[in-house]
């Protein structure tokens, strides 16, 4: 070791008294530490009392003035958490889980209207009531001419189309044996509050029965998306990142408190695209449901809407086109044929198909009505008879 060399050697030891010293370079030197802390408590002292006055004198002055600080604020539940009467999302799939039923269907489809096609396949949908109506999507049980429920106990029942709408692909169905017990009933929520970010489950069948009662989670991507329909319709939706797949079609969206907020439909058929799916929101629906719990009542007609733009395009008025009439259907013995132009609907003025609908679902099977047609350039008026 050479004597010419100095080495920093700083380090801090107590003694049995607890006061510290630095050792510095070989020197013993007392830490002087108490000055600092005591001027550091005399600061913090003093914020606190100055705190403890600026506050008294603010809440004093908001009283002179008569000013309320108190301010609430309720927030929707965003998670699946116990907290605001949001749930888990294993509580939420337990709650709805049992009213959740795959909907298996045999049918006939006339695509071309030469060669109808034999179809079969299956669907989800959920049970809103102890009387064993079900709702689903209308493409789940198109033509279908043979409908069986397989209940979330495994119990296979026979089931019935009630009524549909195919514009907003919505179907109602039902439990034949009115003595079945069913294993549970849905809640539904209000869409209408629904959120982007907000979460969401998708409950349903995809592919097959063996994958009953599957359960994918996301949330709402965006709320009153317009998406136009194979048919050509567009209609209002939600979009969602929660994964929607063949066979999930007819199953409910449901939000944190296991309420039904929509009806999974459809997704984007994309290879490039991942995530984006969409569900029917269940306020557009529970308004109807009392009209979809009654049979459907057959006018036997295919119509076209003639808006403002085609009513001037090809010089006619606003209403409805009588594309095809059905063999012996209520419209073909009141006597409508194709090219008839419908502006009246028992003495009411009707643009568009769900006119239409909201004055046929407000009557009964054996009911007759008044329709008003245009006929070659000239007014008629016929007396349509409905039937289930």
């Amino acid at each position: 070791m050479d004597d010419d060399k100095v080495y920093d050697v700083n380090f801090v030891m107590k003694d049995s008294n607890n006061n510290e010293y630095i050792y510095q370079n070989g020197n013993k030197n007392r830490k002087r530490r108490r000055g600092i802390f005591g001027a550091v408590a005399i600061m913090l002292i003093g914020a606190i009392i100055g705190g403890v006055i600026g506050g008294y004198g603010t809440y004093y002055l908001l009283k002179e003035k008569g000013i309320n600080q108190t301010t609430t604020i309720t927030l929707n539940p965003q998670s699946f958490r116990e907290t605001e009467g949001a749930l888990t999302a294993s509580e939420a799939f337990q709650k709805v889980a049992p009213a959740v039923v795959v909907v298996s269907v045999n049918g006939v489809i006339d695509y071309s209207g030469i060669f109808p096609k034999e179809v079969s396949g299956i669907g989800s949908g959920f049970i809103i009531n102890e009387e064993g109506y079900i709702l689903t999507n209308y493409h789940v049980v198109e033509g279908a001419q043979e409908v069986v429920v397989t209940l979330s106990d495994g119990r296979d029942v026979a089931a019935k189309v009630v009524n549909y709408d195919q514009n907003q692909d919505v179907a109602m169905l039902k439990i034949k044996d009115d003595t079945v017990e069913v294993p549970g009933v849905v809640e539904l929520g209000d869409s209408s509050i629904l959120q982007p970010g907000e979460e969401v489950l998708a409950i349903g069948t995809p592919l097959s029965k063996e994958f009953n009662q599957t359960v994918t989670g996301g949330m709402v991507s965006a709320v009153n998306r317009k998406v136009e329909t194979s048919t050509g319709v567009k209609v209002n939706l939600i979009q969602t990142d929660a994964a929607i797949n063949p066979g999930n079609s007819g199953g409910p969206l449901i939000n944190t408190k296991g309420e039904v907020v929509g009806i999974n439909t459809l997704k984007i058929a994309d290879s490039e695209v991942e995530g984006i799916g969409f569900a029917i929101p269940i306020n557009e629906v529970k308004d109807r449901i009392e009209s979809l719990s009654k049979p459907i009542l057959k006018l036997g007609i295919t119509i076209r809407e003639i808006n403002e733009d085609l009513a001037k395009q090809f010089d006619m008025e606003e209403g409805l086109y009588v594309v095809s009439v059905s063999e012996f259907s209520p419209a073909e013995k009141a006597g409508i044929q194709n090219g008839d132009l419908i502006i009246k609907f028992d003495n009411k003025r009707v643009k568009t198909f769900d006119e239409l609908r909201e004055i046929r679902d407000s009557k009964s099977a054996g009911d007759t009505v008044s329709i008003e047609l245009i006929r070659n350039g000239e007014k008629k008026t016929v007396n349509l008879q409905l039937e289930e």
